[in-house]
């Protein structure tokens, strides 16, 4: 039996934020076993690649990275781990094909870690996709900045979206259990932010406990004495309800903000996506929620050029977003995926129609951004300290309708800031998507 303590682990994480939770409790299986864990890749004698395969892009970028780091073979590294969505899903063409690999693990196989690596030191490449349990681990290292942490609340989808292979990498949606979610919030200590994600938060405990528990769950954590506040994202449009909107809106600890992929406007196109409900449906959503929770913050995600996507209803969709004017916007080019239903259909479009339809939507979001945050020039605004942006010169952080990585950012000056705290900011200027400004003790002087 190998004795891994005091092997340096590297861990490389690609793709979501989802699967940044996964590495995290991959990390704390590591230091479990007396592993340390270096954030040199040249120092790593075991490197672990967490790979997405969502997308066609993002297989490409997996493998480019596997190849990338094959050559740290050279010096330090013993054993190159590739784990998550790419074996998961595509073990049958990379195993065979992607040589420079040590071990292939799955979604659910970091309970196999360890074992697969005594295997291969013994008798080179092996394939463990499928064999470990999917326990739910508790411990995770968390590699975000401190003050906030994501917490992964259930894998796994029902959806079966037309364009999106998430069913066939994850599988069915299966949500943790309360208790252990629980456990693991108390684990990560004092958070600012906890920022609940799953491909489908609203439909948590459905699988599990026969009916919707999100809103119990969101009642349970917010007691937690060590988070100061709780975001949603990836709320399922025909799942939100009354009860999730009255959460949202009375519960002090939770921010007012909610991400909704919509993914297009138009009534055909939904339905072959095999979306739920339709343009009025959204709309009245929308307005629904801003009815209720006045100063909400809305994000979303659309799809553009998916098959049979005319110039009507992408003129459609166009109209759509300058009436919904929400906070932040993604506009994503259809990508066609094997093994999805949308990949048979007819009406293709040429790639550089695709890009040619994003761009024009990211201007019309562009503009309604601008505008929004033009109205808040003069104004002070709350704003948490992420750290500081040494080539801005100055600190940065976000305002409540900032989700990390995804949406703009606030940068302001002040005689000092600490990371994880909150300032009032006056914001002076905005460049249509990130805030300017200075805390009101500072002195440019």
């Amino acid at each position: 039996m190998i004795d891994f303590t005091g092997k340096k682990f590297g861990l490389i994480s690609l793709g979501c934020d989802k699967n940044r939770v996964d590495s995290e409790k991959a990390l704390a299986i590591i230091s479990s076993r007396g592993g340390v864990i270096t954030n040199d890749a040249e120092d790593a004698q075991i490197l672990i690649i967490n790979t997405c395969a969502f997308l066609n892009e993002a297989r490409k970028e997996a493998i480019e990275t596997v190849l990338e780091y094959a050559a740290y073979k050279s010096k330090n590294l013993e054993k190159l781990v590739v784990t998550g969505c790419l074996p998961q899903k595509f073990v049958g063409e990379t195993f065979p094909a992607l040589t420079e690999a040590d071990v292939f693990l799955g979604t659910n196989d970091y309970d196999k870690l360890f074992e697969a690596l005594e295997k291969s030191y013994e008798s080179g490449r092996v394939n463990f996709v499928g064999t470990g349990d999917g326990s739910c681990v508790i411990n995770r290292v968390v590699t975000t900045p401190l003050h906030y942490a994501y917490l992964k609340i259930a894998d796994g989808c029902n959806n079966r979206c037309t364009y999106c292979l998430i069913p066939k990498i994850r599988g069915r949606y299966q949500s943790y259990p309360i208790e252990k979610l629980l456990e693991e919030v108390e684990a990560l200590g004092d958070v600012s932010e906890l920022i609940l994600v799953a491909q489908d938060v609203t439909r948590y405990g459905v699988d599990l406990y026969g009916q919707k528990k999100l809103v119990d769950f969101l009642r349970k954590v917010t007691t937690c004495g060590n988070i100061n506040s709780v975001r949603l994202l990836y709320c399922y449009p025909d799942m939100i309800d009354d009860e999730l909107i009255a959460e949202i809106r009375d519960n002090p600890k939770i921010i007012k903000y909610i991400d909704i992929p919509l993914q297009h406007s138009e009534d055909v196109i939904l339905k072959l996506m095999n979306r739920p409900a339709g343009r009025e449906k959204y709309l009245k959503l929308i307005e629904k929620l801003r009815n209720e929770i006045p100063d909400i913050a809305i994000r979303s995600t659309f799809i553009a050029g998916f098959p049979t996507e005319s110039e009507e209803s992408f003129e459609g969709l166009c109209s759509f977003i300058r009436q919904a004017k929400l906070n932040n916007c993604g506009f994503f080019a259809y990508s066609r995926e094997p093994d999805t239903a949308a990949f048979k259909l007819k009406g293709q479009l040429p790639y550089c129609v695709k890009k040619k339809r994003v761009k024009k939507l990211y201007e019309i979001q562009r503009e309604i951004s601008r505008e929004t945050l033009e109205k808040l020039v003069g104004s002070s605004v709350k704003v948490v300290c992420d750290g500081i942006d040494y080539g801005r010169g100055c600190f940065v952080g976000r305002a409540y309708f900032q989700a990390p990585e995804i949406d703009g950012k606030v940068y302001f000056n002040a005689p000092s800031a600490e990371q994880g705290k909150y300032y009032k900011v006056i914001i002076n200027g905005t460049d249509g998507y990130d805030l300017f400004g200075r805390t009101e003790d500072y002195c440019n002087e």
